[in-house]
């Protein structure tokens, strides 16, 4: 191994799982440890894995592991965000009117949802139903450096429709918060108002957080709804695919 030349020597390291060259191959010998550490090697992964264009250049200022570990480690970060699993997972729950209920798609007066995968749906009732998830980014895999030096997108997605037959209100908020839970940046919708006699589709809402700056260690996830026509039972914004992402 030796003899072998660097550039030959980074495509044969290059060939093995990321979590191996971090934690086995960069302790070998210095000359690997540079290797690992290096952008060379993480720019050709990049590219193996499609994450970037063979015209891609080491020299172009780009974190490439970093860059590498993100494309990869790209997930939803919400659990249970279709209430397959009851409320699991989900905190803070404010359970005005008779509370949430969890229905199957299309639901009364509804529509079905654009993903195939997608099942069922949180329905909120005739006072204001509420809740909410905190994300660990460390717990899931995002250290701080990479979340201080590259700052990466946090991305912030939502579903809600009403029904057909009731007028509704819905809303979304999202807060970056510190080791403390202290906020960094936050966003908070308009409270939307879905009126009577609506067709019941599907509405998508998004937020991309950028240049938030260094110490954001959670992300905080709520949204709400609830009818306008004030009728007992679950007539108030639906609510389903939610979603938060760390992205490139």
């Amino acid at each position: 191994m030796e003899t072998l030349p660097e550039p030959l020597l980074v495509r044969i390291l290059a060939s093995l799982p990321a979590v191996e060259l971090v934690l086995v191959c960069r302790l070998v010998c210095s000359q690997w440890k540079t290797l690992v550490d290096g952008e060379a090697l993480w720019l050709l992964k990049c590219q193996q894995e499609g994450f970037v264009g063979n015209d891609a250049e080491e020299e172009s200022g780009e974190r490439w592991q970093m860059l590498y570990f993100l494309h990869e480690r790209k997930r939803n970060l919400i659990k249970n965000p279709n209430g397959e699993e009851g409320f699991d997972f989900w905190v803070e729950v404010e359970n005005e009117g008779d509370g949430w209920k969890i229905e199957d798609l299309p639901g009364d007066f509804g529509q079905e949802f654009p993903h195939d995968d997608v099942h069922k749906y949180f329905a909120s009732s005739f006072g204001w139903c509420s809740k909410a998830q905190i994300i660990d980014l460390r717990a899931e895999g995002y250290w701080e450096e990479l979340m201080d030096t590259l700052q990466p997108k946090i991305v912030v997605r939502d579903w809600y429709a009403g029904r057909g037959d009731a007028g509704c209100l819905y809303g979304l908020k999202a807060k970056l918060l510190s080791e403390n839970e202290d906020v960094v940046a936050e966003f908070e919708s308009d409270t939307i108002s879905i009126p009577q006699d609506n067709e019941g589709e599907w509405n998508e809402i998004t937020h991309t957080f950028t240049d938030y700056g260094p110490g954001v260690r959670f992300v905080r996830f709520e949204h709400g709804g609830q009818d306008t026509v004030f009728w007992r039972g679950w007539y108030g914004a639906r609510v389903t695919h939610s979603s938060v992402t760390i992205e490139p």
